[in-house]
């Protein structure tokens, strides 16, 4: 997945920080290889896991700043006693640090690559090279971006990632030489899950702080500009219109509807376009059994599919928790949210790096 990117553009917002990468693991450890995080002299985003051991990583990131280390480092943690966590596992971190200040003349940063390369092809490999001539590229099918300062270690590297890609279920590897260099390859993939969100009344603005901190992307569709927050987290994207229904259209298929807008109206017309369009990975509509008994016979007298009528859900949430208040009918409807990614991803058929924001 590639959630952290959004990490970086609130660095490149802030100034020089260090992207702390777990790139490998053994044995028990609160996050998976691939889990990111980014650290500024004076904030910190994203997390490898919280603890004793996400303090050290922090701390020396910090110290690396101070110091205006520029060089990268892979430093091994033992999760046991010594770090007074007791997982009983170790994990290697990859400090990197970073800054973004255009230059003329260079080529693109490569956040900026891996995210144009991801929404052309679907996925790509991040390779990052340790050591003399090294550096950091990203490949995607045929196409790459970046160059290692070793010719050699460059073709190596293009040739490994495009193994990995061939690979759909490949995770991230860290491969080590004798002579004290390394190779850290990465799968990234756009996340599987797009949340398509009507409505930024209470239930829909409590949900999107929860959807904020999860590995998703939304966009958040209102046509009443007041009902937006001025901050709103950064795998969100809002959208001020009075003609709802063309998000419904550019929606990627495969996505996530939540239909909860201030009108009944609007919903029965948002509805219907979803249901015509049926090719969602989940649809659910705020309101009672009685919402949607009357919707359902609506649905009908237009002609709309039976099948996919009965793949909308509403009431909405996941059953047993039934309270009314905002909150918690966010947390129920996320859950359910959480749910339909995974069973995306096993539709997909393998399991991305998790890098979560």
């Amino acid at each position: 997945m590639a959630d952290w990117l959004p990490l970086l553009a609130r660095l490149s917002a802030s100034g020089p920080g260090v992207l702390v990468t777990v790139a490998e693991t053994r044995g028990s450890v609160p996050r998976e290889a691939g889990t990111k995080m980014v650290v500024a002299a004076d904030a910190a985003f994203g997390t490898i896991g919280g603890g004793q051991l996400e303090y050290e990583a922090s701390k020396l990131a910090r110290e690396m700043l101070a110091g205006g280390t520029t060089a990268p480092q892979l430093r091994r943690f033992g999760l046991g006693p010594s770090l007074g966590q007791c997982c009983g596992g170790s994990a290697r971190i990859l400090f990197e640090p970073i800054r973004f200040e255009p230059t003329p003349g260079q080529p693109e940063p490569w956040p900026a690559a891996l995210d144009r390369l991801l929404e052309q092809g679907g996925s790509a490999v991040l390779a990052t090279a340790l050591g003399p001539g090294g550096g950091k590229l990203v490949v995607s099918g045929e196409v790459s971006a970046g160059a290692l300062r070793d010719p050699r270690r460059h073709a190596a590297a293009v040739a490994a990632a495009r193994a990995l890609l061939a690979r759909p279920d490949a995770g991230v590897r860290l491969e080590e030489s004798a002579d004290g260099t390394a190779l850290l390859l990465e799968p990234v993939r756009r996340d599987g899950l797009h949340v398509v969100l009507f409505g930024a009344g209470h239930v829909g603005t409590a949900l999107v702080r929860i959807l904020g901190e999860l590995p998703c992307r939304v966009s958040w569709v209102d046509g009443r500009a007041e009902q937006f927050p001025g901050e709103v987290p950064p795998n969100v994207m809002t959208e001020c219109t009075g003609a709802p229904q063309h998000a419904v259209e550019r929606a990627p298929s495969g996505a996530a509807f939540l239909v909860m807008t201030h009108s009944h109206a609007l919903d029965l017309r948002l509805c219907e376009k979803i249901l015509t369009r049926n090719d969602f990975s989940y649809f659910g509509l705020i309101g009672s059994a009685t919402k949607r008994a009357k919707f359902i016979r609506r649905f009908e007298a237009r002609g709309i599919a039976q099948e996919a009528i009965e793949r909308m859900i509403c009431p909405i949430g996941i059953p047993g928790l039934s309270g009314k208040h905002p909150g918690e009918i966010a947390i129920a409807v996320a859950a359910q949210l959480v749910m339909a990614r995974a069973a995306l991803q096993a539709t997909i058929g393998h399991a991305p790096a998790r890098v979560t924001t």
